[in-house]
């Protein structure tokens, strides 16, 4: 049995859910477990979108001055120390009471804090939200970005989720935390961001729903993170918790929003962000 659900992220006021196209009489998953899905793909989403705008601004604003207007355009961009080599430097991207880009608003600040280039090995990036939200869902907590690159020609960073947690449009929260390591696998060679790939080879991460359901999300098979794409495009990750025993599939490397939950019994759920 096949069934389509949207994970609503951006272009929906109500709460993130599952939506059925088919009877829900022989549904596999209760309501809990199915928002727990959809909010954890909601929270790797974000999280990719909150690093991407750490590489952008971090790398157009090397040199920048304080006060100048972002490469998002509705962003307000601030940098505490000015000149390439003085480090670290603490750059603030103000999103005020609403900047929509692609039909995504935030708002809010993300804090953006460089021991070094991120290029560098041992750099990190660490990224801290205050009052911040997207589409009106609050997010919390601090994501670490630490360059661990040995080989020049294949950089390689993990990513660290400490004290996350997404709270919906009806007051539903979701704390999370977890690890990915991640490699740079195009664009290594060019001055732009637009044509880096990443793979995302290994991790986990949690996510507890208020309700005290928990999730555990572990990369099943490299995830392919395009920078010119807002979502993962390719690879699987393990879901086991409560009901839930099955695999999140992103595709096969299309830049789109497509996504399908398959249960250990062959059901599968077709997901839309």
């Amino acid at each position: 049995m096949k069934k389509t659900f949207f994970l609503l992220l951006t272009l929906c006021t109500t709460a993130i859910t599952f939506v059925s196209c088919g009877s829900d009489s022989d549904d596999i998953v209760s309501q809990a477990d199915t928002s727990a899905v959809s909010a954890s793909i909601v929270i790797d989403a974000i999280n990719e979108m909150d690093v991407n705008t750490g590489l952008k601004v971090s790398a157009d604003n090397s040199t920048a001055k304080p006060s100048e207007t972002g490469p998002e355009a509705c962003a307000t961009i601030t940098v505490e120390k000015t000149t390439a080599e003085d480090y670290p430097k603490v750059i603030t991207v103000d999103y005020g009471t609403g900047c929509t880009i692609n039909q995504i608003t935030r708002k809010g600040k993300l804090k953006i804090t460089l021991t070094g280039p991120v290029t560098i090995t041992g750099s990190k990036m660490t990224i801290e939200r205050i009052d911040y939200s997207i589409s009106d869902m609050k997010l919390e907590g601090t994501i670490e970005y630490e360059n661990i690159t040995t080989e020049q020609t294949v950089p390689k960073w993990t990513r660290k989720v400490t004290n996350g947690k997404l709270t919906d449009l009806q007051g539903r929260f979701y704390t999370n935390s977890g690890n990915y390591t991640t490699k740079q696998t195009e664009g290594v060679a060019t001055l732009t961001l637009s044509d880096n790939v990443y793979e995302i080879t290994e991790g986990t991460h949690t996510v507890t729903s208020n309700s005290g359901g928990v999730l555990t999300l572990t990369v099943q098979e490299t995830l392919i993170k395009k920078y010119s794409c807002d979502f993962i495009s390719k690879g699987k990750l393990k879901v086991q918790g409560g009901y839930l025993n099955g695999v999140v599939d992103y595709g096969n490397n299309d830049c789109d929003r497509n996504y399908t939950y398959t249960h250990e019994d062959g059901a599968i759920y077709t997901l839309v962000m």
